[in-house]
């Protein structure tokens, strides 16, 4: 018996050593931990109950009979962050550089089965060269079997991907699938195809971080949510994004406890609004003012920072945050703003998270470039998300909601549930002076006149009420009562039920 205790532990010992320790070393030279000692960092300790630690891959071609590592390059197992359960898998780049085989496959695929089986999200630290090229077409079919999970398992169990190192070919549409992407700067990369095969091709000249390195993906493409200084930092910010989930569909967001009053009054945020009405004012600073303990997480912040996506608690619950940014753009909705917010809309009713939706924009952004970029079509994916949506929805209007923006940005038409607007709220179809300019073409030579037009306009319509008088706003309240209103409002729709009709699914304008 203690030879078979033996053996086991010493089987045991040789898994944990990956590729082994020369290249562990090698890992390490890069700035990067290994599998195993991110999947420490990430879960509780002592939590992880690994699984399939003893498989080794199949393939006899090009002399791989002889070199047969447990394992095979991926780390898999459950284990639990601030006590919650969790699905996990961790690429090892010490073993065959991490590359995705048949087995490599399979063991990914059995732990997302799981996951969705038993209601748990699933997180993939992907740190891989891609297919394993000397099984050929059998890991391009395990690449796809893993796909179909990732399809499958969307709206049912969050699925967040972390890229701890190169990520190319196939490799990136597994993460492209999931809802949330983190990188790691200077670290980890995402392309479809490397910088060689873009030289080739193409004749451009490009370096793998300017290709897909993470501040490409965090500022430009959109692949990416955040970007994080080293491993540690990346995964730390990835337990604090799991907290503010939910398990699975089924369930509702968790409840923490919370130390700050939800009727809670900020002064300060009745000198929030310029006077100006053109002035920007940074709406970062009321979302702030409105989260429980001031603590709100971002996503995307620095992609189409014209409007803002990101979670707070009220009362300990989790709550998904959509406002226009009146500092970038003057909070104008286009077309990176309308797929940033459209998705995140998404994701929040799939989950039961309600929606918090502060409001200050003047329109959809003008000129050619958004139109032939399909800015009608890509403006319809915000309003769809906000239409379909059945999660508790409350709005906020703090200044402008112009135009088909307003009717975007969650109001009581799309089934916002309860709507506000700050007495500085501006309720109408533009702005005074385009009205002006088109109900009196014939004044336009007298300067006094068009003033005095503009003037009976902003008296009339550059206000709340009467959107209010017409119901579409529930209440005008005063600013530093918006925590208050806010978690009153969040508090008596907990209980909300409302279904979509009966239908195979959408078809989203994509």
């Amino acid at each position: 018996m203690r030879h078979i205790l033996e053996q086991l532990d010493k089987r045991r010992e040789q898994a944990n050593l990956g590729g082994g320790e020369a290249r562990i070393e090698r890992q390490h030279a890069r700035g990067r931990l290994t599998a195993r000692e991110r999947l420490e960092l990430l879960l509780d300790q002592g939590s992880f109950e690994e699984y399939d630690m003893f498989v080794t891959h199949r393939c006899t071609e090009f002399g791989m009979g002889e070199q047969t590592i447990a394992g095979d390059g991926v780390v898999t197992g459950q284990g639990t962050i601030n006590g919650r359960l969790v699905y996990v898998f961790s690429q090892d780049f010490t073993v065959f550089g991490g590359s995705l085989s048949e087995t490599h496959a399979e063991k990914i695929c059995k732990i997302m089965d799981m996951a969705v089986r038993n209601g748990a999200p699933v997180i993939g630290l992907n740190d891989s060269g891609g297919a394993r090229i000397q099984e050929g077409v059998a890991s391009l079919a395990g690449y796809a079997d893993v796909f179909l999970r990732n399809v499958m398992a969307s709206g049912v169990v969050p699925q967040i991907s972390v890229i701890m190192g190169p990520c190319a070919g196939g490799a990136v549409y597994s993460p492209a699938m999931t809802d949330f992407i983190f990188m790691v700067k200077d670290s980890s990369y995402m392309f479809v195809t490397g910088p060689e095969v873009v030289k080739t091709v193409t004749n451009e000249i490009v370096t793998q971080e300017e290709l897909g390195g993470a501040t490409t993906h965090t500022t430009k493409s959109s692949v990416a949510d955040g970007a994080f200084e080293n491993d540690v930092e990346t995964l730390v910010q990835t337990r604090r994004l799991f907290d503010f989930l939910p398990l699975s569909s089924s369930e509702k967001p968790p409840v923490r406890k919370f130390f700050d009053d939800p009727h809670r009054v900020e002064k300060s945020l009745d000198s929030l609004v310029p006077d100006h009405p053109n002035k920007p004012y940074d709406m970062g600073e009321l979302i702030r003012k409105t989260a429980d303990e001031g603590d709100f997480f971002e996503l995307q912040s620095e992609f189409a920072k014209n409007i803002i996506t990101g979670f707070m608690r009220i009362e300990g619950s989790t709550v998904g945050v959509v406002a226009n940014q009146p500092m970038v753009l003057a909070g104008c909705l286009d077309i990176d703003s309308s797929r940033k917010a459209a998705r995140f809309v998404r994701f929040c009713d799939a989950f039961n998270i309600p929606i918090l939706t502060f409001v200050d924009v003047p329109g959809f952004m003008p000129g050619t470039a958004q139109e032939y970029g399909g800015i009608i079509k890509h403006g319809a994916k915000l309003l769809f998300a906000f239409a379909e949506a059945t999660v508790p929805k409350v709005t906020v209007i703090t200044r402008k909601a112009y135009g088909g923006a307003y009717d975007v940005m969650s109001s009581k038409h799309l089934r916002g549930d309860i709507n506000y607007a700050w007495p500085t709220a501006e309720v109408a179809v533009m702005g005074a002076k385009g009205a002006v300019e088109i109900l009196y073409r014939s004044d336009l030579g007298d300067p006094d006149r068009i003033a005095q037009h503009t003037k009976e306009y902003e008296d009339r319509f550059a206000n709340p009420f009467v959107a209010a008088e017409k119901g579409f706003i529930d209440d005008v309240i005063m600013p530093h009562m918006t925590r208050k209103r806010v978690a009153a409002a969040l508090a008596t729709l907990r209980n909300k039920k409302v279904e979509n009709p009966s239908k195979k699914h959408d078809n989203i304008p994509l």
